[in-house]
């Protein structure tokens, strides 16, 4: 299951990571738009794993796996994008 989760998060990742390249060659050269679509790239996979795993986890915790819910996943997977956002940036971008 993980496996079919990493190739379409990868491929939907692929896809959107392109797509915000053009914007951030644009608006900023081609050093923010690799920041971008790498960044787009990891957030997309960690989002699917984190929505994939939360009830797993929990229900090993013995707590009701219900609470992974959509908000619960989401303010996970959006506080680890910040994150990745940063790291990626701070390690591809000159200060």
């Amino acid at each position: 299951m993980i496996l079919k989760e990493l190739g379409v998060a990868t491929l939907l990742g692929l896809t959107m990571g392109l797509t915000v390249s053009f914007l951030g060659l644009l608006r900023g050269g081609a050093e923010i738009a690799l920041v971008v679509a790498l960044t787009m790239q990891a957030i997309v996979i960690v989002g699917s794993l984190i929505g994939l795993l939360l009830p797993f986890i929990l229900m090993k915790l013995k707590l009701d796996p219900a609470t992974a819910s959509a908000p619960l996943v989401t303010s996970i997977a959006d506080a680890t994008g910040v994150v990745i956002y940063f790291s990626i940036a701070t390690a591809l971008l000159p200060l």
